[in-house]
C-alpha cells in the first residue's frame, strides 16, 4: 500500500496536469483577423484594445489582428492568401465587395451559425439601409460594422462672413449654388483663394457620384449586382451637375480633387464646404479651427446618400471551433455597447438603433448633435454600387466621371460609355 502523502502529490500533479491540458485545449483556437487601415487616426489602438478586451472575456480564443492597409490592399492580400490556401479567418471588407468574395468561393454566409433566438434577434438588429450591401439571394454574407454615409460640413465662419445664415446649410441643388456663389473668395486678380464646395473625385468617385445621383432619384443598379443603368437620364443629369459646379456655376475647383487632401482644404479653409465620409467626423472635430455644422446632402428630386464602409466577412476554410469562435468574436464587436462605442470613437454610424439608445451615445449626442446627421440620413440611403466584377464596373463608372470633370468628355458621352463597357463586363453575369 502507498504512502497517503505521496498519493495525496500524484493527485494533485494529475489534477495540474488536468488542468493545464484543459487550458491548452480552450486556448486551442487561434483567428486571423485581417482589418484595412484606410481611415486617419488610431484606429489599430482602438481595435487591439478591443481584441485584448475580447480575449479577456473569452480565455479559450486568442484573435490575431492584421493591419492590411486600404480596403483594396486588403481585399488583395485577403484573396492571394485564399489562393495559398492560407486565408484569413475572418476580414473586414468593403460592403461591396460582396459579390466579388461570392464569386471567388471566398466566404461562408452567416445564417447557417443562427441557433438561438438571440443570434437571429441580433441579425435582425442592424439598420436596414446597411443590410442592403449585406446580403443577396436569400443569405447574409456580410455584418456590418463600420459604416458610414456621405455628409456635408460647412465652415460656419465662412458662411458669416458672407452674409450668410451660419447655421443652415444649403438644403438642395439650387441653395447650393446659390449660397456658393456668395461662399468664393477672389483676389483683385480673379484668383480664388478660398472655394465655395469641394466634392472629392478620386478613390471613391463612384461614392460620392451616388450623392448626386440618389438626389436625383435614380439607382446605378440592380440588387442582383447583374445590370448597371449609368446612361440613365437621371445620372447624366446629376454628372451634368457636378461638371457645371465648376465649369458654369465656378464655386468648386475646376477638374478632379484629391479625396486625401480634401479635408486640408478644408481645415486650411481653402473651401467653405466639402462632402465626406461620415468617418471623418472625429477627424473634423479634432482639427477644425472654426465653428463647422455637419448636414444631409442637399436635396433635387429627392434626398439621400449611399451608404459605404466595410462589413466583417467569414472565410470558408474554418473548423466548425473556429466558425463557432468567429461568430462569438463577431456578435461581441456589434454589440449595442461596442457599436456606440466605435461609433464616438471613430465618427462611423453605429450600425444598429439600440446602439444610440445606451447612455455613452446619448451623452455623446447631447454633446455633439452633429453626430446623429448621418444616423437620420439612413432613412434616405441607398446600397453602395456594388456588382459582379465590382472593380472593373466601378472603375468604367469613376472613369467616365474623371473623364466628364475633367472635360474630356460631356457627361452624356462619358456614361454611354461607361454603361457600354459595364454591359459587357456583366454579360457572364446575365
Amino acid at each position: 500500500m502507498g504512502h497517503p502523502t505521496m498519493k495525496w502529490l500524484v493527485s494533485l500533479v494529475g489534477a495540474a496536469l488536468l488542468a493545464l491540458t484543459s487550458v491548452a485545449a480552450a486556448k486551442d483556437v487561434t483567428l486571423s483577423f485581417y482589418y484595412p487601415v484606410a481611415v486617419g487616426g488610431p484606429i489599430p489602438k482602438i481595435i487591439d484594445g478591443y481584441v485584448a478586451d475580447f480575449e479577456k472575456d473569452n480565455p479559450g480564443i486568442a484573435i490575431k489582428a492584421i493591419y492590411a492597409g486600404t480596403y483594396q490592399d486588403t481585399l488583395v492580400k485577403a484573396l492571394t492568401a485564399l489562393k495559398s490556401g492560407e486565408p484569413p479567418d475572418i476580414a473586414v471588407l468593403l460592403s461591396t465587395d460582396m459579390f466579388t468574395l461570392i464569386d471567388e468561393d471566398a466566404i461562408a454566409p452567416f445564417d447557417d451559425l443562427l441557433r438561438t433566438d438571440d443570434d437571429k434577434a441580433w441579425l435582425k438588429s442592424f439598420y436596414p439601409a446597411f443590410m442592403e450591401n449585406s446580403q443577396t439571394g436569400g443569405k447574409t454574407w456580410g455584418i456590418p460594422f463600420q459604416r458610414s454615409t456621405i455628409v456635408m460640413y460647412w465652415n460656419k465662419d465662412a458662411f458669416k462672413a458672407a452674409g450668410l445664415d451660419p447655421d443652415k446649410a444649403p438644403d438642395t441643388w439650387d441653395e447650393l449654388v446659390a449660397d456658393g456663389k456668395k461662399l468664393v473668395q477672389r483676389d483683385a486678380s480673379g484668383n480664388v483663394s478660398r472655394w465655395a464646395v469641394e466634392i472629392p473625385s478620386t478613390s471613391f468617385t463612384y461614392w460620392l457620384f451616388q450623392g448626386l445621383t440618389t438626389a436625383n432619384n435614380v439607382r446605378l443598379m440592380n440588387s442582383a449586382g447583374t445590370q448597371t443603368a449609368f446612361d440613365a437620364p437621371g445620372v447624366v443629369g446629376a454628372l451634368q451637375f457636378w461638371v457645371d459646379l465648376s465649369s458654369k456655376d465656378k464655386i468648386q475647383p475646376p477638374g478632379v480633387i484629391e479625396w486625401g487632401t480634401t479635408p486640408k482644404d478644408f481645415f486650411e479653409k481653402k473651401t467653405a464646404i466639402m462632402w465626406t465620409s461620415t468617418g471623418n467626423l472625429t477627424n473634423v472635430r479634432k482639427n477644425a479651427s472654426f465653428p463647422f455644422g455637419v448636414a444631409m446632402l442637399p436635396a433635387h428630386q429627392g434626398r439621400g446618400s449611399p451608404t459605404g464602409g466595410g462589413n466583417f466577412y467569414f472565410f470558408k476554410k474554418m473548423s466548425d471551433d473556429e466558425r463557432a469562435a468567429a461568430f462569438k468574436f463577431v456578435k461581441w464587436m456589434t454589440s449595442p455597447e461596442r457599436a456606440a462605442d466605435w461609433g464616438i470613437q471613430t465618427g462611423y454610424v453605429a450600425v444598429r438603433p439600440d446602439a444610440w439608445d445606451t447612455a455613452a451615445m446619448k451623452t455623446y449626442i447631447a454633446d455633439f448633435p452633429a453626430a446623429a446627421v448621418a444616423r437620420d440620413q439612413l432613412k434616405y440611403a441607398v446600397a453602395e454600387l456594388s456588382t459582379h466584377d465590382n472593380q472593373r464596373v466601378t472603375k468604367a463608372l469613376n472613369d467616365g466621371i474623371q473623364a466628364a470633370l475633367a472635360g474630356a468628355k460631356t457627361p452624356q458621352q462619358a456614361m454611354q460609355d461607361a454603361q457600354a463597357e459595364a454591359v459587357r463586363v456583366l454579360r457572364p453575369y446575365q
